[in-house]
């Protein structure tokens, strides 16, 4: 009974903790094509205000987030091959050096999902491993897009990952037909385990949505609703 108490004593303090370091997990997001430069100016505003971990945003909005946040902590992440990942290896190593060179601090990359699909194994690892070669430590987050896969591609494309020497697997784009789920969230972390980390992506809407992809070992949250997430009790 003690042990019993003990636990979800425990459990109960880990909650707590994350709900007050949430801010810390939200890559706040805008990815939108109709996006203009009033949104993502509100987007850096939001993102000082709760002291969000990152901002994530389409490459062309680089520079001018660069300007807004400053000498802020606040990390700028944007995205290549996106949302299909269906382009070159040698058009994201440039898309990505050229994002860097610009000042992001983190890619998310979309993976070749018709290679994968079909067999192409090592050049789905050589366009992952290409990527993170041109920008050294700066952070690489690789997008499974799980809604297209079985679940033994999701754990085939997590291995690739983890070979490429990759710093995250991500759920989602956002723009497929699925976005993350539990179990996919569930699957990479018995898959890639403390190798590399985890990002859940893709209709996270709700605070106790994403606290409960921090419980099962996401270390970011993707999600265009961080401000309502904050605004929960």
């Amino acid at each position: 009974m003690k042990e019993t108490l003990r636990f979800e004593s425990n459990k109960k303090s880990n909650n707590q903790r994350n709900q007050m370091q949430l801010q810390k997990y939200i890559d706040h997001t805008l990815l939108k094509a109709t996006a203009i430069e009033e949104d993502i100016l509100k987007l850096c505003d939001d993102a000082l205000k709760f002291n969000f971990i990152a901002v994530c945003i389409n490459g062309a909005h680089i520079p001018l987030v660069k300007s807004k946040l400053g000498n802020s902590s606040i990390k700028i992440a944007t995205v290549i091959g996106f949302p299909l990942g269906a382009m070159s290896t040698k058009a994201k190593v440039l898309e990505a050096t050229d994002y860097i060179n610009h000042g992001a601090d983190e890619i998310d990359m979309v993976i070749n999902i018709g290679w994968l699909k079909s067999g192409k194994l090592l050049e789905v690892r050589n366009d992952i491993f290409e990527v993170k070669s041109a920008i050294g430590t700066k952070i690489l987050k690789v997008i499974i897009e799980t809604c297209y896969l079985t679940k033994e591609e999701k754990k085939i494309a997590c291995r690739l990952a983890v070979e490429a020497k990759a710093d995250f697997v991500k759920t989602s784009t956002g723009f497929g037909p699925g976005g993350a789920t539990f179990e996919d969230v569930i699957l990479f972390k018995k898959t890639v385990e403390d190798a590399i980390k985890i990002k859940a992506s893709g209709g996270i809407k709700d605070k106790a949505t994403a606290l409960k992809y921090i419980e099962l070992g996401a270390s970011r949250i993707g999600t265009s609703s961080g401000i309502t997430m904050m605004a929960t009790k």
